[in-house]
């Protein structure tokens, strides 16, 4: 399989085009290297250099996208701007990026006959509905301009499948953690910037209680359910949710992080965040039913892991 990796380069792009390269495929990585960073392939480069290729370029650049694009099976659509606040703060330019970018893939996808996109989706679009878990089934109801940009690109997804038969599958991320995303971002994951400050020996802010409560996965199984969304037949059109199956309150996560750390990590509260949801929990049950998917990774046992890397830069 010959598969394009748009953000091929970020925190989860960089898993993915991994898991596809150390599983015999080769991949074509496609990013601008905004949040990318080269040093998360070096790796994987410097080991198996004839099954990488990398792209310098931007997903809003049509023509430079439909080139990349030549020869490729199958696209991992994982190029976005991924913060919510941000997009709170920046609608048109996430607009672009999230939204038309996704629809640049697919004119370019469709012009060189590629078989099946898997898009990065994410749990932003059920929005604050009370409900939980999280089902593929319930009503999307976003509350920012990033969950509505996710959902539009599903929709536009779909409707490729169903008027030119383009292939598509849609996971919708959970709170991916793990190593290589960037701690220094104020608009990081949570759990990269908890990391980050208690290695520095430094108080952590939480927004809101702590008591909000949240569905975290590895980045590594997030990479396995992206190959086996690409190669199960039979799923194009189909939405998964990919989590760990469990919630954790960001109280607990202290807790954990400080059995890891061996210390107790009181935090500082401040006020909650525009477009942030009280809770989350991804009903996996379609995931492992119909792609085989299955979480292999604990939130404790991710965030050793964490530790370990973050320690070791």
């Amino acid at each position: 399989m010959i598969a394009l990796v748009t953000g091929g380069a970020g925190f989860i792009g960089s898993h993915i085009t991994e898991h596809l390269v150390r599983s015999g495929h080769r991949a074509r990585v496609y990013d601008n290297f905004v949040a990318g960073k080269r040093e998360n392939l070096a790796g994987v480069q410097q080991e198996l250099p004839a099954q990488l290729e990398i792209v310098e370029a931007d997903v809003r650049d049509l023509d430079r996208l439909e080139r990349a694009m030549s020869g490729c099976d199958v696209v991992f659509h994982q190029a976005a701007i991924v913060s919510v606040p941000y997009s709170v703060e920046h609608p048109q330019e996430t607009h672009d990026v999230n939204l038309q970018g996704t629809m640049n893939v697919l004119f370019a996808a469709k012009k060189q006959g590629v078989k099946r996109i898997v898009f990065a989706g994410s749990a932003a679009v059920y929005g604050e509905e009370p409900e939980l878990p999280k089902r593929e089934s319930m009503r999307e109801s976003p509350i920012s301009p990033y969950g509505v940009e996710k959902l539009a690109s599903e929709l536009y997804l779909r409707t490729y499948q169903k008027l030119h038969g383009l292939e598509s599958v849609t996971l919708r991320y959970f709170n991916v953690f793990g190593p290589r995303q960037d701690p220094r971002s104020p608009y990081s994951g949570v759990i990269s910037i908890l990391v980050d400050r208690a290695l520095r020996s430094e108080t952590p802010h939480l927004y809101g209680d702590g008591n909000q409560s949240r569905d975290f996965v590895f980045v590594a199984d997030v990479a396995r359910a992206n190959l086996l969304a690409a190669t199960v037949p039979g799923v194009g059109g189909r939405v998964y949710n990919v989590g760990g199956g469990r919630k954790t309150t960001l109280n607990e996560l202290l807790g954990m992080l400080g059995r890891v750390v061996g210390r107790t990590i009181t935090p500082i509260h401040e006020p909650p965040r525009a477009g942030d949801i009280r809770d989350s929990l991804a009903d996996i049950s379609r995931a492992r039913a119909e792609l085989g998917y299955e979480p292999k990774v604990g939130v404790e046992e991710g965030l050793a892991d964490l530790v370990k890397y973050m320690q070791s830069r």
